[in-house]
């Protein structure tokens, strides 16, 4: 983050302090909005929430917010850059050296021209090819893409649309988990028996109610509540605006001065410990609990099994040493007497320990949020009004109230079939999955057997890949050697509206529309249900873009006359969104909630606020099951929370422990001597992952139009670096070039590159030259029990640039494109 980025963020944060509460934000009115106006406002919708277009002659002006609000975002202003920037896909292009010769392709992927076909032209090359390996190796060879931050609405789904499709054409290879919570999703049902990281939270409204001490251990709520799974309802960013009004101890445990950290100023305390040091922090604070006999037995007791366990090995009978502050301290950083002190401030206190997700993208990452479930339990306040931990208040507004609501489905990636609204991760209609984080190991290892969860699986060989929706060349970690394995396949098509680095690297791109050029609708509030949003056409598709919908829709019909119906079930896209209203609708009656015709609804250019819940206000998360864990079992083999997991124990994992464990990382920045320092990415404060990194926002954050590399003080001094100035951070992995923030901001020792910059490496020097930092972060699995990514894992070393700059090209098409 920079000095600019940061005044650009707070600036107006308190212009209207107290005028908003929790359940009153109400949508502008459109129609007031438009008075003695001659262009118009059209209403749709995005990640970042209900939006207003401002149209003139067809032409997208602005976007702001469809919601009133306390807290600006900043990402609402994307929406003519989304439409029009020079990094969109103009017409269907394929790969000069695999046109040429398809069966026998040259060239290499990232570095050959393309050449304009026409969409017939396309699809017949596309089905011709397909069907080939599909006949050839079977549907396991055929790998329909991961998740992506897709279109928010419940129609255009790509990764549904591409599955649904696929399945149609006989099945294929899917994906297992996710980059967001790959090692927590899969730790947390070991240990209380649901996903956890994806449930509702102890609402807002309890929380500032009852929290005397809220903890945010390694989130960044200010940022990431910018936007949602579906559409935001606001009300998350909201929450934290009250939180800063409410005089309770806010206490932000993270390396980086965040965002939030700068929105709560001197409301709040900032405590930062060393990179991947969570754990060590944790059990120090857990030790003086046990040392000071301040821990709740009787909890510990009645509510878990295996504390026995663990606390042989926390106070040292085990391996004979002892996890005290002093330990910790040498570990985090972190002075023993602070943590001492916050052990007293937990327990004495109603306390809610609220965490991100970045602190398990890291090596052993399952080990952080078991960690803070086991702190939780040892301070007894686990289902009880305010008190406990939390692992989605960052994300989506976990914690705002479930509304009444009548609730659209969404398409199905299963003909004829369902819903798959609210589980978007999982992955229907496949023959074979493997862990989403570990695709480049499968197209190094074909036949490769690995554990996961438990299991003995097996690689499939990937002959064809089709990915829509998603930028796998920015998520993922060790850009050189995913870009080495992504060579094998025998075809790669991407469906894109922009030149991603993904988009230069496949065999055949196609051009998709953004959401602003077709019809959708979306929920806001993954968790609220709070309003019901029509996502309007604003413009027409640019140059000779084409839906997801209508491009798979196009590829049945190749499979058999008459597909194209089968695949749409009859229906046009106005009939999708109709149907799926009614659905809505039927729910709302079931719930008392008034809902209009269709017909009335779409043409009011106006969204639904659903129905307030007085009970659902007052949701605790696992109240029940501390009023009665007898009736009220948790979903692990013990019904408790388990501290020592039997199951895990039998899996016999070295990287994954039967209880938390204090792990050290490969690339540990204690072990290095030649001036390494630790690497953090974070998300940008001006972008969705790599969502809008060719934007105008672009402004608020680049430097000398890179990203930043944000560096501590004393650091950049020792290496003669300024801030400005042009910077190479470097490992054994690649190197990027990035623009110096200096700032103390972060803790000694260790840098923050903002992860979803564009990868556009140099072909002379292979130096990325837009920062992107997955060129320099290790693609090891969390441990083989999730397989996440550690995109928060390794250690560079920077220097100052002293050379001609490279001409930055990420964001210009390939020749001829």
């Amino acid at each position: 983050m920079t000095n600019i980025s940061r005044r650009g963020f707070l600036k107006g944060a308190g212009a209207s302090a107290g005028a908003l509460a929790i359940t009153s934000i109400a949508p502008l009115s459109v129609n007031a909005a438009t008075a003695g106006r001659t262009d118009s406002l059209v209403l749709t919708a995005g990640r970042m929430g209900p939006l207003l277009c401002e149209v003139n002659d067809g032409e997208l002006l602005s976007t702001k917010s469809g919601l009133a609000q306390t807290v600006p975002n900043s990402l609402q202003q994307t929406g003519p850059s989304q439409v029009y920037t020079k990094a969109r896909v103009k017409y269907p292009m394929v790969r000069k050296g695999y046109l040429e010769n398809p069966s026998n392709p040259q060239g290499v992927r990232g570095s050959d021209e393309f050449v304009r076909v026409s969409w017939d032209e396309a699809y017949k090359l596309i089905h011709e090819q397909h069907m080939r390996i599909r006949k050839e190796n079977g549907p396991e060879s055929i790998f329909a893409g991961s998740y992506g931050w897709r279109s928010s609405g419940v129609l255009h789904k790509a990764q549904t649309l591409l599955q649904r499709y696929m399945s149609m054409s006989g099945g294929y290879a899917g994906h297992l988990g996710d980059y967001s919570t790959g090692a927590a999703q899969v730790i947390m049902p070991h240990v209380v028996g649901s996903i956890e990281v994806y449930e509702q939270q102890t609402t807002y409204p309890v929380i500032l109610e009852n929290s005397e001490v809220v903890v945010l251990w390694g989130l960044n709520p200010l940022n990431t509540l910018k936007i949602a799974w579906s559409s935001t309802d606001g009300q998350g960013l909201e929450f934290f605006h009250q939180l800063k009004k409410s005089g309770k101890t806010i206490i932000i445990i993270d390396p980086m001065r965040s965002e939030t950290a700068e929105f709560f100023g001197d409301n709040a305390q900032w405590i930062a410990p060393n990179p991947q040091s969570d754990v060590a922090m944790m059990m120090g604070i857990a030790h003086q609990l046990v040392k000071t006999q301040q821990h709740d037995t009787e909890f510990l007791s009645k509510y878990t099994v295996g504390f026995e366990q663990f606390e042989t090995y926390l106070m040292g009978k085990e391996d004979g040493i002892e996890k005290s502050p002093q330990w910790a301290e040498a570990i985090c950083g972190v002075p023993a007497k602070q943590m001492e002190l916050l052990a007293k401030i937990f327990k004495e206190n109603r306390t809610m320990l609220m965490a991100g997700w970045g602190m398990q993208r890291q090596q052993h990452g399952e080990q952080r949020h078991w960690m803070l479930t086991v702190l939780a339990s040892m301070l007894g306040q686990v289902g009880l009004p305010g008190g406990g931990f939390g692992y989605s208040y960052h994300y989506s507004n976990g914690g705002n109230p479930t509304r009444d609501a009548g609730v659209l489905p969404a398409m199905s990636a299963s003909l004829g079939g369902g819903s798959s609204a609210g589980n978007d991760w999982a992955v229907q209609g496949s023959v074979t999955a493997f862990p989403v984080a570990r695709i480049v190991e499968c197209l190094e290892k074909p036949g490769t057997q690995y554990q996961h969860n438990g299991h003995t699986l097996t690689f499939p060989e990937l002959k064809m890949i089709w990915w829509a929706g998603g930028a796998n060349f920015t998520h993922h970690q060790d850009t050189n050697r995913l870009i080495k394995a992504w060579q094998k396949p025998e075809l790669i098509v991407i469906s894109e509206p922009y030149w991603t680095a993904a988009a230069k690297h496949a065999d055949i791109v196609l051009p998709i529309t953004t959401s602003f050029e077709r019809n959708d609708m979306t929920m806001t509030g993954d968790y609220s249900n709070q309003h019901l949003v029509p996502m309007k056409q604003v413009v027409e598709p640019q140059h000779e873009a084409r839906n997801d919908l209508d491009v798979f829709a196009d590829m049945a019909e190749h499979l058999k006359p008459g597909g194209r119906n089968v695949y749409m079930e009859n229906k046009t896209e106005m009939e999708w969104l109709r149907d799926f209203y009614k659905a809505a609708q039927k729910g709302g009656r079931n719930a008392r909630v008034p809902m209009m015709n269709f017909t009335k609804f779409w043409e009011a250019n106006q969204l639904i606020e659903m129905k307030w819940n007085a009970k659902n206000a007052e949701f605790v998360r696992f109240g029940d099951f501390r009023k009665d864990p007898i009736m009220n079992p948790l979903g692990t083999p013990s019904g408790k929370i388990e501290i020592f997991s039997k199951t895990i124990e039998g899996f016999k994992l070295d990287d994954c422990p039967p209880h938390p464990v204090w792990m050290e990382p490969t690339e540990w920045m204690f072990n290095y001597t030649d001036g390494e320092l630790q690497l953090m990415t974070s998300h940008s404060a001006h972008r969705l992952h790599s969502q809008f990194n060719y934007a105008d926002l672009r402004k608020e954050y680049a430097i000398q139009d890179r990203e930043p590399i944000t560096i501590h003080p004393e650091d950049a001094k020792a290496r003669g670096i300024k801030d400005g100035d042009l910077v190479r951070a470097y490992n054994q992995r690649g190197q990027v070039l990035v623009g110096a923030h200096v700032s103390d901001g972060i803790k000694k020792g260790s840098v923050c590159i903002h992860e979803g910059a564009w990868p556009d490496l140099d072909p002379k020097t292979g130096m990325c030259k837009n920062g992107g930092p997955n060129v320099l972060t290790m693609d090891i699995p969390t441990s083989r029990l999730g397989n996440g990514n550690c995109g928060n894992s390794g250690v560079v070393k920077i220097e100052k640039f002293t050379g001609v700059a490279p001409t930055l090209t990420a964001f210009t098409p390939p020749m001829n494109g």
